[in-house]
């Protein structure tokens, strides 16, 4: 362990601060008290791109780190930001796409790494129907994915909010699959996010995203290459005016977004804070 956070320390630090939004890239501070933050794995989805990596945010508090999907590639990008598997406390699924939950496996196998064992218990949420694709996994890979070392507890979460360690979660149903689900993170001191997943407009992300600290929309698309399923800016937009969200940051962005303006877009629908997400990204919760 000594040897890998070594490693880990190689990494330059970068800071940026503007508009009131702190905005970094650098390893992860072990001694962050009383600070809660969203780092971003992958700003992009499922089709490859040099500039954005595949689904997966951290929710890191003071005595959590929550990991939300974890498309291909997450692990090693969780070593950039320095997070190890063993880091995890909670993982949290919107929905199994392959761009969102392909490094689950990758995850588990390497949990059984014979001289880095993982020994904490691990929580995994998902929406309806999670159950039954770990199932269908776990007949595939069998005791390639199961631990004797540590316990896997499996839960599909319901409308009933789910309390972890000193947080309050919350789900809703989204617009893109049937077992598609927002969440909303509720922290002791009152602070709050809210994270989509992949979703098309809908009055159940507006509820959940009302007046959160930070929102954290997909952003697939630009206004005029519209999909079933999934956001553009001027949506992106519409939920943040309609939540009163205080931030609202961008993610999941086909390489399409890459050549337009997509601020300006979002702009022209809602005056807030808007941060359109990068790999590596952190913003302070």
């Amino acid at each position: 362990m000594t040897s890998l956070w070594f490693f880990l320390t190689l990494y330059a630090t970068i800071n940026i601060d503007f508009s009131g939004i702190h905005v970094s890239l650098h390893p992860f501070s072990q001694g962050s008290s009383k600070m809660a933050e969203l780092i971003i794995l992958g700003s992009g989805t499922g089709v490859p791109s040099l500039k954005r990596g595949s689904p997966g945010l951290v929710v890191a508090t003071e005595g959590s780190r929550i990991l939300i999907d974890s498309g291909p590639g997450i692990l090693r990008r969780m070593l950039e930001v320095g997070l190890t598997y063993d880091d995890v406390d909670l993982l949290l699924y919107s929905h199994i796409h392959p761009d969102h939950v392909s490094d689950l496996v990758p995850l588990l196998f390497a949990s059984k790494y014979s001289d880095l064992p993982r020994k904490r218990d691990l929580l995994c949420v998902g929406g309806p129907g999670f159950r039954r694709y770990f199932n269908k996994i776990k007949k595939v890979y069998g005791s390639w994915i199961v631990s004797e070392f540590y316990q896997l507890t499996l839960k599909e979460i319901s409308r009933r909010p789910l309390i972890f360690q000193d947080l309050k979660i919350s789900a809703k149903p989204m617009a893109h699959l049937p077992e598609s689900v927002g969440y909303r993170i509720e922290f002791k001191d009152g602070r709050r996010v809210t994270i989509s997943g992949d979703t098309d407009y809908c009055g159940n992300l507006v509820e959940l995203a009302s007046e959160v600290d930070l929102l954290v929309l997909e952003c697939s698309f630009p206004n005029d290459k519209k999909v079933e399923g999934h956001l553009t800016p001027s949506l992106a937009g519409r939920i943040a005016l309609e939540s009163r969200c205080k931030k609202l940051l961008l993610i999941h962005f086909y390489p399409a977004c890459d050549q337009r303006d997509i601020f300006k877009e979002v702009r022209e629908v809602y005056s807030g804070e808007i941060i359109l997400g990068e790999d590596l990204m952190r913003i302070r919760i």
